[in-house]
């Protein structure tokens, strides 16, 4: 399908680059289904902007091709923080209350948005509780993905659910706890196992998790 007149191309390349890290000219027009030379045009006022980067590969005998990436200014075009201003609060509630009672704090925090999140997805079967959280967590901001595994091995379904930025990534990088807190959610939201396969806070570019249907 076309990319319809209007549509922000330069936002959907920067949501691309965010899921796939490093991207060639020919695969953006592929993706998005537009020319290249329209694609490199808008890479071209993307890399003015400091928003992106290219490094070129050279690929056999022929002229070496453009890999694009986000630039950390690119990054910052999606809500992958709190500002530095939570940090340094959690820093003087801890000096002031203790760290067992942050956490603690902390800890309650994410059982009431687990008890909000539960409320708006209802009941039903995991699927659909999974696809309405994939929407609430967009709405809030997250580039989320979600997908079903099949497995040779058991007639149970497992289910991939990706997000690929954070909205509390400082705060993650001083307090890896709350990570443990928003599985901890997840696994309360879903009624199920969930597991994580993939984190930011180890230098991976999103953070993935299995869950697994009971």
């Amino acid at each position: 399908m076309k990319t319809p007149i209007g549509h922000d191309t330069k936002q959907d390349i920067l949501q691309h680059l965010l899921k796939r890290v490093e991207v060639t000219a020919q695969e953006f027009a592929e993706k998005l289904d537009i020319s290249p030379q329209a694609i490199r045009k808008h890479l071209k006022d993307l890399e003015a902007e400091g928003l992106i980067y290219h490094t070129a590969e050279q690929v056999g005998m022929g002229r070496p091709q453009f890999i694009y990436a986000l630039t950390a200014s690119g990054r910052d075009r999606f809500p992958d923080s709190y500002n530095q201003f939570a940090v340094n609060f959690l820093d003087t509630l801890i000096d002031t209350l203790g760290k067992e009672q942050v956490s603690e704090v902390l800890h309650k925090q994410w059982q009431r948005k687990a008890q909000d999140y539960k409320l708006q997805l209802g009941e039903g079967v995991l699927r659909h509780r999974l696809e309405k959280l994939a929407e609430i967590r967009r709405a809030e901001g997250y580039v989320t993905e979600w997908f079903a595994v099949e497995s040779t091995e058991s007639v149970d379904q497992s289910f991939v659910f990706t997000e690929y930025n954070c909205a509390i990534a400082h705060v993650a990088e001083s307090f890896p706890s709350v990570c443990g807190h928003e599985l901890e959610m997840f696994a309360t939201v879903l009624d199920c196992p969930v597991e994580r396969t993939h984190w930011m806070v180890n230098g991976e570019h999103r953070c993935g998790y299995l869950i697994h249907k009971l």
